[in-house]
């Protein structure tokens, strides 16, 4: 009987502890988005290059964090000189843009209409959702920060604005 008793307990106990293990490596699990690790960037960490080629020349571009090319979160930023354009285009993940300084307008549509843009500030915020047709424009140099969830990737309403067709047609 003593025997049955203390087994009874030990199963008890182990099934108590394999529960409170679980619940903790559960809590303790990132999501399947996050990287689960701690970031901390100045803006003098940034290492600014060129921006992908899926946009028009000009345009600088930084990664503050995850990977832009990787389904998973991800925060960059971009710098655009005075007069920049970004044609009508449109995304297959939500894209969420903060302007950082200058000004940056966006308007939504599949043709560029400047009349028709909302011009944002430092601090200001756009989010645009999947699939929207829209564009933008710096009016003065701009630094924005994207975020949302890669593969981030754009295309472009009218095929000839895509800077990587123009170039490949230019190379030929």
């Amino acid at each position: 009987m003593t025997r049955v008793r203390t087994t009874f307990v030990f199963l008890f106990l182990a099934a108590v502890a394999v529960a409170a293990a679980a619940q903790t490596a559960q809590k303790q699990k990132p999501a399947a988005t996050s990287s689960g690790k701690h970031a901390v960037v100045t803006s003098g960490d940034l290492k600014w290059g060129p921006a992908p080629p899926s946009l028009p020349a000009g345009a600088e571009a930084a990664v503050v964090d995850g990977d832009p090319t990787q389904p998973g979160p991800f925060v960059m930023r971009a710098k655009f000189p005075a007069g920049y354009r970004v044609p009508p285009h449109w995304h297959p993940t939500d894209e969420n843009v903060t302007i950082i300084s200058g000004s940056f307008s966006v308007g939504t549509g599949d043709k560029f209409d400047e009349a028709s843009m909302k011009t944002l500030g430092p601090g200001d915020f756009a989010h645009m959702p999947k699939q929207m047709h829209h564009y933008a424009m710096a009016k003065e140099a701009a630094t924005i920060q994207i975020h949302g969830s890669g593969p981030f990737a754009i295309t472009y309403v009218n095929a000839s604005d895509d800077p990587r067709k123009k170039t490949a047609t230019e190379s030929k």
